[in-house]
């Protein structure tokens, strides 16, 4: 057992390690962007499944409530909460306009659309990035080693330096809380 405990938490580091060494500027290039919209005004929506979906929800929970400090709501939703939206879209239209269907329904110009894939190529996540690129959204993504199809198809993508799935989970959800941070520090009030 602790063999398999080392080997998870070294790989856990090695990813945040690059972070460090590798990542900052990405991670400034989003934080800085994201920070601006919401000055302006402007919406995150954020959308990714399984363990994704549940990372997007995080995020805007941290947004719409506190991250750490009492402040004004920001304006923040994941499309992976409402059931009867997901559930009639893909009855309806197919699962790969789950998010496509509501980014339509929600995304303005300026708003950031940010799509959470760990292999960069969910066909649903992709589908939407597109159309927001194409109706004047900032897209961000969130993805694995090499960042797939997500890499191509946002303005910028932070790839984290593994194709471990729970690896890559792990640190989405650290730069998640840095963004969180981040915005929140930096608020017009």
């Amino acid at each position: 057992m602790k063999d398999a405990i080392k080997k998870h938490l070294e790989e856990s580091l090695i990813a945040k390690e690059d972070l460090l060494k590798n990542q900052l500027s990405v991670i400034e290039e989003i934080a800085q962007v994201m920070t601006e919209a919401v000055n302006k005004g402007k919406k995150i929506i954020i959308f990714g499944n399984g363990g994704s979906a549940a990372d997007a929800q995080h995020m805007a929970a941290e947004l719409v409530g506190r991250y750490k400090k009492e402040r004004k709501p920001i304006a923040a939703i994941a499309l992976s909460t409402n059931t009867s939206n997901i559930t009639a879209i893909a009855n309806d239209y197919g699962f790969e306009n789950i998010f496509l269907k509501q980014l339509q329904a929600l995304g303005q110009e300026g708003d950031i659309a940010l799509g959470i894939s760990t292999s960069g190529n969910s066909p649903n996540v992709i589908k939407a990035l597109r159309w927001a690129n194409e109706n004047g959204l900032i897209t961000f993504g969130l993805s694995s080693k090499d960042g797939g199809e997500l890499k191509t198809c946002t303005n910028c993508c932070l790839s984290i330096n593994s194709n471990n799935t729970p690896i890559v989970q792990e640190a989405h959800i650290s730069c998640i809380h840095i963004l969180c941070d981040i915005i929140e520090s930096h608020l017009n009030v």
